[in-house]
């Protein structure tokens, strides 16, 4: 119903628009242009039911070094703020063994890094006994490929075995982005997430007891609908008490189709940009003196090349993910290398290459 919405609207706003295709026929685009200057009329070719994975689509990579594989596409959890399952459909799984192909043909291209990429990447699907951690443990057999890191999972598909798996694993990120949107459990449920405040502190608890070099990243909402002062300061609770290593905060904004965009007691845009300098405060403080513990560690890092603000160093990102800066031959590109962690700033590190 929502691609339909958005054809009529387009209809009757932009007349000029020779061709209308939707999230689930993108694979028919070149048949839909060749009927469009055959037929010399607009074409339309929308799918209102939830489509089929379609293989072998041409994918444009920025990056030589690092790329980003989907292993499934939709979404099953309807959270209020989201408008991704009207408009991408209800979740569908790729086939293992084109993943698995796919990755292969990367690591011959000389790519080093994977991430695993989904809506809900932790909910996949791969037939019987064929879940997420077992796609990991067959992601890690793939010579070549060096780091593997995923996203995004959900807190409440956030399983055992997937645990299990990274805690062996030499390869997986221990870096782990887990959103919790907010550190209220009324507003959790406001939002449609489906676990608790608790029930999210405890996943973190578990993941840090079964592998102790795990850092967590998270995503936070800030002024969702009916978020009160108290709901707030659960949400800089959980920032206190996690302490993580990444916080990618965004002010809550209305997504029209959406039941978040309904609801009563919306939050003042003055209220909102108040409580979001307050949360930036808290984490970027947390940031900084996470920062000053990679002072005398050895990281090592995947080189990405000349660093875009001093021509004369280079960068790469730690299994952390935080950018290092550091000297060398421009010719390391592509490989990892050993670095001895010399200083700490606020949004990147300094270092030098161990020889």
């Amino acid at each position: 119903m929502q691609e339909k919405h958005m054809v009529d609207k387009i209809n009757r706003s932009y007349m000029f628009v020779d061709i209308v295709f939707g999230t689930h026929t993108l694979h028919k685009f070149a048949q839909d242009v060749y009927r469009q200057l055959l037929e010399s009329r607009r074409v339309e070719d929308i799918l209102d039911i939830d489509g089929e994975v379609h293989e072998g689509m041409p994918i444009k990579r920025n990056d030589d070094k690092r790329a980003s594989v989907s292993i499934m596409y939709g979404c099953n959890n309807f959270c209020s703020y989201c408008i991704v399952p009207y408009v991408r459909g209800r979740e569908r799984s790729r086939d293992s063994k084109d993943i698995l192909s796919e990755i292969k043909g990367l690591a011959k291209q000389g790519y080093k890094e994977v991430t695993l990429l989904g809506q809900n990447v932790n909910s996949y699907n791969g037939g019987e006994n064929y879940g997420f951690a077992k796609l990991l443990e067959q992601v890690e057999k793939i010579k070549g490929i060096e780091i593997i890191k995923f996203l995004s999972p959900h807190p409440k598909d956030f399983t055992d075995d997937v645990i299990h798996v990274m805690s062996k694993s030499k390869k997986i990120s221990k870096l782990i982005h887990i959103p919790i949107q907010s550190g209220s459990t009324a507003v959790l449920k406001a939002m449609n997430r489906k676990y608790t405040k608790e029930e999210y502190l405890s996943l973190i608890e578990k993941i840090k007891r079964e592998i102790p070099e795990a850092l967590v990243s998270t995503d936070i909402i800030v002024g969702f609908p009916s978020e009160t002062e108290e709901d707030f300061s659960d949400t800089l609770d959980v920032i206190e008490r996690v302490n993580f290593e990444q916080v990618f905060m965004f002010i809550y904004s209305n997504r029209i189709g959406t039941l978040a965009d309904k609801m009563e007691n919306q939050i003042s845009e003055e209220v909102k940009h108040e409580r979001f300098e307050r949360l930036k405060t808290l984490v970027d403080k947390q940031v900084e003196r996470n920062n000053e513990k990679y002072i005398g560690t050895v990281q090592r890092i995947l080189v990405e090349g000349i660093s875009k603000n001093n021509p004369n160093m280079l960068t790469g990102r730690t299994d952390t993910n935080k950018i290092v800066v550091f000297e060398g031959n421009k010719r390391l590109t592509g490989r990892i290398v050993k670095i001895r962690i010399e200083a700490s700033h606020v949004w990147y590190l300094t270092g030098i290459i161990v020889r």
